[in-house]
């Protein structure tokens, strides 16, 4: 059960809501059978090794809510409260959703991420609004919304993906939205500004993305960066956040030049991983496998990695100074818990 009440949700956010907070993807055994119980634990241990805040707890994969139940309780045992868990509030239609806010709900997330199915269709703001409602009216958890251009909603809504007329309303209708993933008209940093400027007094702002993090931090108060594959650079992102929010701009300016290389590489491969407007979670997988994380099997259908996107993100990482794993990729397709 969550630690706050719906009433208190703003200001336990205020107060809780802190630090990085990246992902973990469900891992499966090797038949495909069910989740990974080791690997699942494995990658929990890393999180708290690299002294991340928290994880999404992705459902975004070939998996089914039974599955994401046994997961998530994984995931909370082995954490014992050391972790926060967003629910990822990403499934096929309105009522499979309102279902998995359940799950979350008895198996400990303290946060979920709206997300939008691939068939919706919203044709006015209202609709937009009518969902968006419907999901925080159906839990008493927070919830942190979530505009951004993947779900198609711009131009033919608004550029901004969920304009902030819309945004007002649903912070003055759902008391339980805490914060804002203030993606809108990514790449553009404009829809975090004006959310910031606008509802940052009333809920958190988060920047998920680091690269606009960390130079947004020397000018603008960040208290979370939150959710993102921030596991590509190990340790790193929680490290220069910790030194953001200690003042010491020069100390994080400094490594996110160190990290640059390995930054440009990702941002390079975006369109090739990314295609069709949905999260490659195999290449995030690879992303976290290379600093330690399980790695393994996902179901099918799952998007593909391949061997000179695999090159390219281990070379970015060893020209930025890590020491990412140099072990054969046929392992990563196995998992270093492999059941």
């Amino acid at each position: 059960m969550a630690s706050y009440t719906k009433s208190e949700a703003r200001d336990w956010a205020r107060e809780n809501l802190r630090g990085v907070i990246n992902t973990i993807s469900p891992t499966f055994t090797n038949d495909f059978a069910t989740v990974n119980e080791a690997a699942i634990r494995h990658d929990v241990r890393k999180q708290l090794e690299f002294g991340f805040n928290g994880s999404l707890l992705v459902s975004e994969v070939s998996i089914t809510l039974p599955e994401y139940e046994t997961f998530c309780e994984i995931a909370a045992d082995e954490a014992a409260g050391r972790q926060l868990f967003v629910h990822h509030s990403s499934w096929s239609d309105l009522e499979h959703a309102k279902r998995a806010l359940k799950v979350a709900e008895a198996t400990g997330a303290e946060l979920v991420l709206l997300s939008y199915p691939a068939s919706f269709y919203p044709e006015s703001e209202q609709d937009i609004y009518d969902y968006t409602k419907a999901i925080c009216d159906a839990t008493d958890l927070a919830v942190m919304i979530f505009p951004m251009y993947l779900w198609g909603f711009s131009p033919r809504i608004h550029p901004s993906d969920i304009p902030t007329s819309v945004i007002r309303r649903l912070i003055d209708d759902c008391p339980n939205i805490v914060a804002i993933k203030a993606e809108g008209g990514y790449p553009s940093t404009m829809g975090l500004i004006e959310c910031h400027r606008l509802f940052g007094d009333e809920v958190v702002i988060s920047c998920p993305i680091e690269a606009d993090m960390i130079p947004l931090s020397q000018l603008m108060p960040i208290q979370v960066s939150a959710t993102s594959d921030h596991e590509y650079y190990g340790p790193m992102i929680p490290r220069i956040f910790a030194l953001l929010q200690q003042g010491e701009f020069q100390q994080a300016t400094e490594l996110y030049w160190k990290i640059h290389p390995a930054r440009k590489v990702k941002q390079a491969l975006g369109p090739q991983l990314h295609g069709g407007n949905f999260i490659n979670r195999q290449a995030w997988k690879f992303e976290g496998w290379l600093q330690g994380y399980n790695g393994g099997p996902l179901r099918a259908p799952t998007q593909r990695i391949h061997e000179p996107q695999m090159n390219a993100l281990r070379k970015g990482l060893i020209d930025s100074g890590f020491e990412p794993s140099l072990d054969p990729y046929r392992e990563f397709f196995v998992g270093r818990n492999p059941a």
